[in-house]
């Protein structure tokens, strides 16, 4: 462990994050300073965040999963975001400082975090270093925001077909190409879809059988992208 709680593999998740990558080594001491970053270990289904509460501070995953959920009108549990290693959640909430946050936030698996903190980003500094980490920040909200469209886009979807079709289109995207895995059981599939396991599972065989895709357990193979 070094003196911030990272280990050695910890640091190479951090300096190929979007936030840090391509720093020398002291610019790099530098941005861990500048958000005050520190590691944290949750267990499997242990709270990271709480509805109701205020989020201090930012995270980014080091191993394990994080999942940020959201309860809708009805008190359906939905997914938000799925969060992996290497990648950021919860900075908006972060920086905004409201005292009481609708999200909660939990470990999906074992999993260490990096806590990094806003307080820097807000301050003024002439420091040209300051300015490269604030608009580093800045691109990781905006491109929160991207994502959220994405979310909006399957979410506007009234049949489960068509939320598939958007989410497997959106995958491959992010995948680079029709064949993925995902890092979600059916029934997380199923709250990130805002639908129910049994119905997911049924149409997931409807499209076999049509020829659309093929699956197994998490891995997808997309036999008729054109129609995502």
């Amino acid at each position: 462990m070094t003196e911030r709680g990272f280990t050695a593999a910890e640091y190479g998740i951090l300096r190929g994050s979007q936030l840090f990558s391509g720093f020398s080594q002291e610019d790099f001491s530098y941005a861990l300073d500048f958000f005050g970053a520190r590691a944290a270990r949750y267990e499997k289904g242990e709270f990271l965040h709480r509805v109701g509460s205020r989020l201090s501070r930012f995270g980014l995953v080091l191993s394990g999963r994080v999942q940020v959920h959201m309860d809708d009108f009805e008190g359906n549990l939905l997914i938000m975001a799925n969060v992996t290693p290497g990648k950021t959640f919860g900075e908006s909430l972060c920086f905004l400082e409201r005292e009481e946050e609708p999200v909660t936030i939990s470990a999906a698996e074992d999993t260490r975090v990096a806590w990094l903190g806003t307080e820097a980003v807000r301050r003024f500094s002439k420091d040209v270093r300051d300015h490269e980490l604030r608009l580093r920040f800045i691109t990781l909200v905006t491109g929160r925001a991207l994502a959220m469209n994405d979310r909006i886009q399957i979410l506007s979807k009234r049949g489960l077909r068509d939320k598939l079709m958007v989410f497997f289109s959106q995958c491959a995207h992010q995948y680079g190409g029709g064949t993925f895995t995902l890092p979600l059981s059916r029934a997380d599939m199923a709250s990130y879809l805002g639908t129910d396991r049994s119905a997911l599972s049924r149409e997931l065989s409807r499209m076999q059988a049509e020829g659309i895709l093929e699956y197994h357990r998490n891995r997808f193979r997309l036999l008729r992208p054109d129609e995502t």
